[in-house]
């Protein structure tokens, strides 16, 4: 019993010492170094094992895979971005137009409207499929990392800016149009029986 005594307060002294020894060590603000320096590690050994972030931020890899960026002005509307993302992040709702509507910068005929281009940022999961389909490249990862918010609807990116009254527009003027094109086959079917 005495023993069993002896060994938790050996166990606590042990405990608390190191407690101890990490609290009055090293208080400096830590250099910031890229994983690649040969000094990374062994700055832990130091005694400073965090920074202070935000005041301190950590070298962001060219190549990381961080918050989604859209170029609305390159999209083009083709839905491969939708497709291909495994958890469904990225919602796409597109208007057919009447005729051209411009050209992105790579020369691409844009011929559909966005209505709706939203990306929800609490289900992505940062694979970056969806930029390598993008036929324009108007999809990327930029190298912003830090999209704290209070609530996860905030984490729903809207991209396009195009008003509902403006898209219910542009659905009737291809509904119209649409309804034009079958009305004159119609009547060049008639015709052609009425010839015959």
């Amino acid at each position: 019993m005495f023993n069993k005594v002896i060994n938790g307060f050996k166990t606590a002294w042990k405990g608390l010492s190191l407690t101890v020894k990490h609290l009055f060590a090293n208080n400096s603000a830590r250099k910031i170094v890229t994983v690649s320096d040969t000094n990374y590690f062994k700055q832990l050994e130091s005694g400073t094992n965090t920074i202070q972030y935000p005041k301190q931020q950590l070298p962001v890899p060219e190549i990381g895979r961080y918050q989604l960026d859209v170029e609305m002005d390159d999209c083009i509307v083709c839905d491969l971005c939708a497709k291909v993302c495994p958890v469904n992040c990225i919602d796409i709702e597109a208007i057919k137009a009447t005729e051209a509507i411009g050209q992105t910068s790579d020369g691409t005929t844009k011929r559909l409207y966005a209505a709706k281009f939203d990306i929800d940022m609490a289900k992505c999961m940062y694979c970056g499929l969806c930029t390598i389909v993008c036929p324009t490249e108007c999809i990327v990862m930029t190298n912003q990392y830090d999209k704290t918010v209070f609530e996860l609807s905030d984490l729903v990116y809207q991209f396009s800016d195009m008003p509902a009254d403006v898209a219910a527009e542009k659905r009737a003027l291809f509904d119209k149009q649409q309804a034009e094109k079958q009305a004159a086959k119609l009547a060049a079917m008639k015709q052609k029986e009425g010839g015959a």
